[in-house]
């Protein structure tokens, strides 16, 4: 039995549930904090998404079929989540989901977690000049190094379209840094 189907054992039996979620939780708390942060910029709405995400999680476990990796479920649920943040917080502040973009990358040089110089910040804003679903392949691929294969399973879009999107963002990434 692999690891992952073990684990997953565990997720689904009364007595392993919260000793195997912890285990879960050490496993891939990093990976998903920085896929969150990849979408939302903020550290503090990062640990709110990442929060929801677990708890969606733990909660919707047994409805886990099996169809994908654990791993690419968990990173469909938390892209969703994070998807879900921004869109509430562009209806509650009655703007745009990219203006909400803007906002956050605008308030990374207070945020006291990010660690990036003027060329990454010129990256983020390049990122959030790309559609939706662009920066998320373009994010995936770029700062996870995400297989196209995984890719394809978590966000349900095809291999060829997943490359043909990084490509183009790329392009339009590359565009801006020169133009600015």
């Amino acid at each position: 039995m692999t690891d992952e189907a073990q684990l997953l054992e565990q997720l689904k039996s009364k007595t392993q549930k919260d000793q195997a979620f912890k285990a879960l939780l050490a496993l891939y708390k990093e990976r998903l904090y920085w896929h969150i942060r990849n979408i939302v910029k903020s550290h503090d709405d990062t640990d709110d998404v990442l929060q929801n995400t677990f708890l969606k999680i733990y909660k919707n476990i047994n409805n886990f079929k099996g169809d994908s990796k654990l791993f690419s479920w968990m990173y469909r649920i938390a892209t969703n989540e994070s998807i879900t943040f921004i869109n509430k917080r562009a209806k509650r502040l009655q703007i745009t989901n990219e203006e909400v973009q803007q906002m956050a990358i605008n308030n990374l040089t207070s945020d006291v977690y990010f660690e990036g110089d003027v060329i990454q910040l010129k990256l983020q804003k390049a990122i959030a000049t790309l559609p939706k679903k662009q920066q998320l392949v373009f994010n995936m691929k770029y700062f996870e190094d995400i297989k196209y294969k995984d890719m394809s399973e978590i966000l349900k879009t095809s291999e060829g379209a997943l490359k043909a999107s990084y490509h183009i963002a790329v392009k339009k990434i590359e565009a801006y840094l020169t133009k600015n």
